[in-house]
């Protein structure tokens, strides 16, 4: 029997195998350069990628100068070749491969496209060839997982669907940058660089990354137009057993003023001298007093929300510690590499009905997270997570390479020597985990109206009867108040006249809005007038443009239909964070460290104008959205790679076609001239 290779995508991946093996197997492993030795059984690893594509000139020298006659670049077989600074690891990890000795090759890269993607190139460019190769998936780093994934490793063959999609998507991006940033560089570099004021340009285009600078220029310029309208709403100040109570005007069927033009909607005047004439009418006669006509008593369930995708874990992130995208998967990848919690890099916010068979083995030790023993406790105790397969938590349809990130429940002892930000992460996941064998939270609404002359007045009031999962967010980061002035893009400072104001109030007077029935008179004090006007729509923060790629440039705020178009997103949740990066990196984008709000910069909203007037189609997220669709076709082997490439090279030489025909110098300069203001030094853009 030959030498076996395990090889990982990170060193400290490696050790965690070898450290298993020697558990496990009883094996020992001495420390080599770029690799473990433990006699037959060897643990090597990547450095990440080892392997990348050759640039254009590799191909022929002429295309080396940028020229727009020979456009599209789109060659019959693709050249790759060895990182410079990662050769001397590849020299290693193409040893140990293609030795003789070795007949396995256990292939442990992250368990994703893109780890399949940097096994496959050192495994292309090593010219392994015929030797037994098994793949090893797994969820998670802890030992038992670990020894799972090897035992019941698959051929490597089994992953070839994945890898086509690997080598598509990075075959796609290539193309698509190679071509358009040449081509829309050489048309309309002289045109940037006049009004820029720069002596030189390139312009940079991506299929995701120009599609999310799209998005975030249009909402720029959506706010920038915005012309906000006034509106008055008028409230009677209603005296309900001891409690002064707010009640709102409405123009409902039977008013004065059903559908009447003095209204901005139905429940707003768009001139205050019209809500004071109401005020004014419904002023007398005296006594001010109002009729109840209904009495609407309901009881509202609230479920515990879904478990943590990487995307809604960079938006929680995002907004209650201000951290970065990138920052986020940073430390969920360094959680996932300490065994804490399972693999970070998935769309997926369900549990396989494999894993909810053995769930106990990640609860039970939670217990030891300092103040999660009550809560522990009691699902153990009344054995909530019987039925979990039966919930909405577990689905094995909406999984396609891995499950929700949650606690492992391995060395959770070890928490004190996490850093305090390890600490936050693991905490929101390890709650959010526990709280779905907890209760739903209850709730009680009573809804009023009452009437005066032809007007009627509404007040809605709402009391927790049941926190039920609630209790596990309650006094964490969760109840966190934010500091006054902290996001001014978060400052609600108009009252938005689409929002219906729930009252928050305790049982007992719950209790007494109940007892109210039918022609009660309830009196009041008089009137008042809240005057707001319409607030333009809000800049993306880091993590509500994570959220908006996910879902294919919608921010959707309803957690179920988020889960309903999961697959039609904009780039894939390994990717989103380092594309954010980039265009913060090349000056497309601004991103303010404090509020994590990106703003373009005059260099960001030039490149999109010339990618409008060009090649609309890329700043199209449905557009983005598909092709993300087709490579997971392709990995589904729903289509081939063949149909794919068809598809990828008429796309690129039809908009390359394009640009060569089309002159947009003209349009394109008005454009950047009229937008030239906003960016003037010293001039501070404005957000309403």
């Amino acid at each position: 029997m030959g030498k076996v290779v395990y090889i990982a995508e990170k060193p400290s991946v490696a050790r965690q195998f070898a450290d298993t093996l020697e558990h496990k197997e009883n094996l020992h492993f001495s420390k080599k350069d770029g690799y473990l030795d433990g006699g037959d059984t060897l643990v090597t690893w990547c450095v990440g990628h080892l392997v990348t594509m050759s640039y254009p000139e590799a191909y022929d020298e002429k295309w080396k100068k940028w020229q727009m006659d020979p456009l599209p670049f789109i060659p019959d077989s693709f050249q790759y070749e060895v990182i410079p600074n990662a050769k001397k690891q590849f020299a290693i990890v193409k040893g140990l491969l293609t030795d003789k000795d070795v007949d396995t090759i256990y292939v442990c890269t992250d368990s994703g496209r893109e780890g399949e993607y940097i096994y496959r190139l050192v495994d292309m460019m090593a010219k392994v060839g015929d030797k037994q190769k098994k793949r090893v998936w797994i969820d998670s780093q802890t030992e038992d997982e670990i020894m799972r994934g090897i035992r019941e490793a698959k051929d490597l063959s089994a992953y070839d669907n994945i890898s086509s999609s690997a080598y598509l998507r990075a075959i796609e991006d290539y193309l698509m940058g190679i071509n358009f940033s040449r081509a829309l560089t050489l048309k309309y570099r002289y045109t940037l660089q006049d009004v820029l004021q720069k002596q030189r340009v390139t312009v940079s285009v991506g299929r995701v990354m120009t599609c999310v600078l799209g998005m975030v220029v249009k909402r720029e310029l959506e706010i920038r137009n915005f012309v906000k309208t006034p509106f008055y709403r008028v409230f009677a100040n209603l005296q309900i057993g001891e409690n002064p109570v707010k009640a709102e005007f409405r123009a409902v069927e039977g008013s004065d003023y059903y559908q009447s033009p003095l209204l901005y909607k139905e429940n707003g005047f768009s001139k205050k001298e019209d809500a004071e004439k109401l005020i004014a009418d419904l002023s007398q006669p005296e006594p001010l007093q109002f009729t109840l006509v209904k009495s609407e008593k309901k009881k509202e369930v609230k479920k515990p929300p879904l478990l943590y995708n990487l995307a809604e874990l960079q938006n929680d992130c995002s907004r209650l510690f201000k951290l970065s995208p990138d920052q986020t998967l940073q430390v969920a990848q360094e959680l996932y590499e300490r065994r804490m919690t399972t693999y970070p890099r998935t769309d997926a916010r369900v549990l396989s009905t494999a894993v909810a068979k053995e769930i106990t083995k990640n609860i039970k030790p939670l217990a030891a997270y300092p103040g999660m023993e009550p809560f522990v406790r009691y699902i153990l105790e009344k054995k909530t997570y019987e039925n979990l397969a039966k919930t909405k938590y577990v689905n094995d349809k909406q999984i396609t390479d891995h499950y929700a990130i949650i606690p492992t429940g391995v060395d959770v002892t070890k928490a004190d020597s996490l850093t305090d930000i390890q600490h936050k992460v693991y905490e929101l996941i390890l709650r959010r985990f526990l709280a779905i064998f907890c209760p739903d939270a209850e709730y009680q609404k009573v809804a009023l109206v009452v009437k005066r002359k032809n007007e009627s007045f509404f007040a809605t009031f709402k009391v927790q009867t049941e926190a039920g999962f609630r209790k596990i967010f309650d006094d964490s980061f969760f109840k966190t108040p934010r500091k006054s002035g902290e996001d001014e893009e978060d400052e609600e400072k108009n009252t938005d006249p689409d929002k219906q104001e729930e009252i928050v109030c305790d049982e007992n007077f719950i209790n007494y809005l109940s007892s109210l029935k039918k022609n009660d008179i309830i009196d009041a004090s008089g009137f008042e007038i809240k005057e707001g006007e319409t607030s333009p729509p809000k800049r993306y923060n880091s993590g509500s443009l994570i959220l908006a790629m996910e879902n294919a440039g919608q921010l959707i705020e309803d957690e179920d239909l988020r889960a309903q178009i999961k697959g039609s997103g904009i780039g894939t949740s390994a990717t989103r964070a380092e594309i954010l990066k980039k265009l913060v990196t090349i000056d497309y984008l601004s991103l303010n460290k404090k509020t994590q709000i990106y703003t373009p910069t005059y260099l960001g909203e030039s490149i999109y104008y010339v990618v409008a007037c060009s090649m609309p189609v890329m700043l199209r997220p449905n557009m983005t959205a598909s092709w993300e669709m087709g490579l997971s076709q392709v990995a589904e082997g729903k289509i081939t790679s063949e149909e794919y490439r068809q598809k990828l090279d008429a796309f690129v030489i039809s908009k390359i076609d394009l640009v060569k025909k089309e002159n947009q110098k003209a349009r394109i300069t008005a454009l950047l001239q009229r937008s030239a203001a906003y960016y003037k030094k010293g001039k501070k853009k404005s957000s309403k």
